[in-house]
C-alpha cells in the first residue's frame, strides 16, 4: 500500500493574526487542494502555506485532506496559542491641541456621513500635515506650507498624483471645519489627474476566462461581475432578496456614493445560478464564505488570478477589468452612454465617457493612411493581388 505524504500544522502568529502553518513536502496534489481552499494563502516569508487558526479551519483541514496525506496536528493540540506580537506603531509627534483638533475632524467626517475608508484616509493624510508642521502654530499655517509640505514629502517621495489630490480634498474640508488658518481655499489647487485608459477584455477573453474556472461558485462569482458590470463590493454585498429573477434584474443597495439601482440578470448565467443556489444553498448572502458571512474581496481576487493563468490572458486582469470590459462592450453593441451611465451607478458622465476612447465600434471604420497608399498603388498598376509591405530579404 502507498505510503501518504505527511502534513505537519503548526500554530503561529502571522500577518497580526493566530494561523495554522501548514507544512508538507512539495506534492502537486497536496498543492492544488490548498489552492482550491479560498482562505488558504502562500508565505513567501515563511516559505509555507497557512490559515486562520480556528475550529471551523481546522475542521476543514482534516476533511479536505482525508485519504490524501497523514496530518501531524500535535502542535496544535498540545500547544497554546502563540504569544502575540503587536508590531511597534509609530508614534506621532503633535501637540496636545493638535490632537484633539485632530481627534474633532475626524468626528467632523463622522457626521459629515463620509465612509469609513475616506473618513481614515482623510484624518490620516491631514495628521502627516499637521504632524509635519507640529513646529509651528496651527492658526500661523498658510498655503506656502501647504506648497513646501507637498514638494518635501509628496514630490520627494513621489507618491502618486491621485494621493496628492486625495491630500487637497481633505485639506479643503479641514479648513471648512477650522477656519482659522490663513490657507485660501481658493488657491489650492489639485494636479491634473494621469488619464490612463483601463484595461479591457475581449469577448473571447471572458468566455475562455469563464470556460477554464472550473469551481461553480467561482465561475458564478466572475459570471455575474461580467453580465452586470458589478464592482467587486457590490458582488460581496448582495443578499439572496437582491436577486430579482421574475423581472431578470439585480437590486444594487447602497453602492458607492449610497446609491441604489437596478442591473440586468443575464439570461444566459440563469442556469448557472439555479444550480449554485441548489448546491450551496446560501442562506442571507447570496455569495458567502466562512460561517456564512459574506464572500471576501481577497479571495475572488486570488482565484481569478489563477483563472488568468490558466486562460493565459496577458496582462494585469483585476475583478474590476470585467466591469470594464462590460461597459466597453456594450457602447461597441450600440447602448448609449446614459443607459450605461445608469447601469454603472457613475453619478457623472464624464465618467463614462472613457469608454468611449476603448470601444472598437468607430475606430474599426477608420482606414488608415498606410492602408489607402497600398490600395493606391494596387489599383494604379492594375495588379489582381494586394500589395504588400512584407517581402523576404534578398541574399
Amino acid at each position: 500500500m502507498k505510503q501518504l505524504p505527511q502534513i505537519n500544522l503548526q500554530p503561529i502568529f502571522h500577518q497580526k493574526e493566530h494561523q495554522i502553518k501548514i507544512s508538507f513536502k512539495y506534492n502537486n496534489l497536496l498543492i492544488a487542494l490548498l489552492r482550491d481552499l479560498p482562505k488558504a494563502k502562500w508565505s513567501k516569508t515563511l516559505a509555507s502555506w497557512y490559515i486562520k487558526n480556528n475550529p471551523e479551519n481546522l475542521k476543514l483541514l482534516f476533511k479536505i485532506f482525508n485519504g490524501q496525506a497523514q496530518i501531524n496536528a500535535d502542535a496544535i493540540f498540545n500547544k497554546s496559542m502563540p504569544t502575540q506580537q503587536h508590531p511597534k506603531r509609530r508614534l506621532r509627534h503633535l501637540t496636545a491641541k493638535n490632537r484633539t483638533v485632530l481627534n474633532n475632524f475626524y468626528k467632523y467626517l463622522k457626521g459629515k456621513r463620509y465612509s469609513l475608508s475616506t473618513i481614515d484616509t482623510y484624518t490620516q493624510q491631514i495628521a502627516d500635515f499637521v504632524e509635519y508642521n507640529n513646529d509651528n502654530v496651527l492658526e500661523n499655517l498658510n498655503n506656502k506650507a501647504v506648497e513646501h509640505f507637498i514638494e518635501n514629502i509628496y514630490i520627494k517621495r513621489n507618491y502618486a498624483i491621485s494621493t496628492q489630490r486625495q491630500f487637497i480634498s481633505a485639506l479643503k474640508l479641514f479648513i471648512v471645519f477650522y477656519p482659522y488658518t490663513y490657507i485660501d481655499d481658493i488657491k489650492l489647487s489639485r494636479p491634473k489627474a494621469s488619464k490612463t485608459l483601463p484595461n479591457v477584455l475581449s469577448q473571447n477573453e471572458v468566455i475562455r476566462l469563464l470556460r477554464v474556472t472550473e469551481n461553480l461558485k467561482h465561475k458564478t462569482i466572475l459570471a455575474l461581475i461580467y453580465s452586470a458590470g458589478l464592482r467587486i463590493s457590490e458582488l460581496i454585498n448582495l443578499k439572496i432578496e437582491d436577486l430579482k429573477i421574475d423581472r431578470r434584474q439585480i437590486h444594487i443597495k447602497n453602492a458607492k456614493g449610497r446609491k441604489d439601482r437596478y442591473v440586468v440578470l443575464a439570461e444566459s448565467t440563469l442556469p448557472l445560478l439555479e444550480n449554485y443556489l441548489n448546491i450551496f444553498k446560501p442562506s442571507y448572502y447570496l455569495i458567502e464564505g466562512l460561517k456564512k458571512q459574506a464572500y471576501s474581496a481577497s479571495s475572488i481576487r486570488k482565484f481569478m488570478n489563477t483563472s488568468c493563468k490558466k486562460a493565459n490572458l496577458i496582462g494585469k486582469v483585476t475583478p474590476h477589468t470585467l466591469r470594464h470590459s462590460y461597459a466597453t462592450h456594450l457602447i461597441e453593441t450600440g447602448v448609449g452612454l446614459r443607459h450605461i451611465q445608469e447601469l454603472l451607478g457613475h453619478s457623472s458622465p464624464k465618467t463614462t465617457m472613457i469608454y468611449t476612447h476603448i470601444a472598437r465600434k468607430d475606430i474599426l471604420s477608420i482606414k488608415s493612411p498606410l492602408d489607402n497608399a497600398l490600395e493606391q498603388i494596387s489599383k494604379s498598376h492594375k495588379q489582381e493581388q494586394k500589395v504588400s509591405i512584407s517581402f523576404q530579404n534578398r541574399i
